[in-house]
């Protein structure tokens, strides 16, 4: 018998007893396994000066009931994320299944910030005054309470101001492994 010591092993490092510690994942790696986790889809919008300003986000999280909190993150490099760090509210339309094509043109990197919401039917949120989907599942208006750097993203973390909820039930779209999808 033995009476080598023998190393602890952590658990949930990745290390083994005298094994080494795994490279670090890829940012590929980390976009995949990251796909594959089902998220509900959603537009964001801020308004400054006359110009309306969107993106298509899949990072909305709910984080508190008391006070109303939720949170976003905007990538630092995006036109958005200076207009709505100025702007100080914006609004969450939550996107039923066939908002599929406003999802994607929102999405689209380099459209042009003019008239990207005429062909998207829309109206004005009465809180703040940001365009929210008329079609959406539910609209959230929000006012910015704290922004965290993260990263190449910025936490906007907000209170809730407003909520409104579509008369209609029918099934949110879903973006999985890099694709819009629809549950069944």
């Amino acid at each position: 018998m033995s009476s080598e010591p023998t190393e602890p092993t952590v658990p949930g490092s990745g290390v083994e007893p005298g094994g080494s510690v795994p490279p670090a994942p890829s940012a590929g790696q980390f976009r995949l396994a990251m796909g594959r986790f089902a998220t509900g889809v959603s537009v964001v919008t801020t308004r400054t000066g006359e110009h309306d300003h969107a993106m298509t986000a899949n990072s909305l999280t709910s984080v508190s009931l008391d006070p109303l909190l939720v949170l976003v993150c905007v990538e630092n490099d995006s036109r958005f994320h200076d207009a709505v760090l100025a702007a100080g509210a914006w609004g969450v339309s939550v996107l039923p299944h066939r908002a599929r094509a406003a999802a994607a043109w929102l999405a689209t990197a380099g459209r042009p910030l003019h008239g990207q919401l005429e062909r998207i039917p829309h109206h004005r949120g009465p809180a703040t005054g940001v365009a929210l989907l008329d079609d959406a599942l539910a609209t959230l208006e929000c006012r910015t309470r704290e922004v965290v750097p993260a990263g190449d993203h910025q936490i906007l973390l907000a209170d809730v101001v407003a909520v409104d909820l579509a008369e209609h039930a029918e099934p949110g779209l879903l973006y999985f492994r890099g694709r819009y999808r629809t549950l069944d």
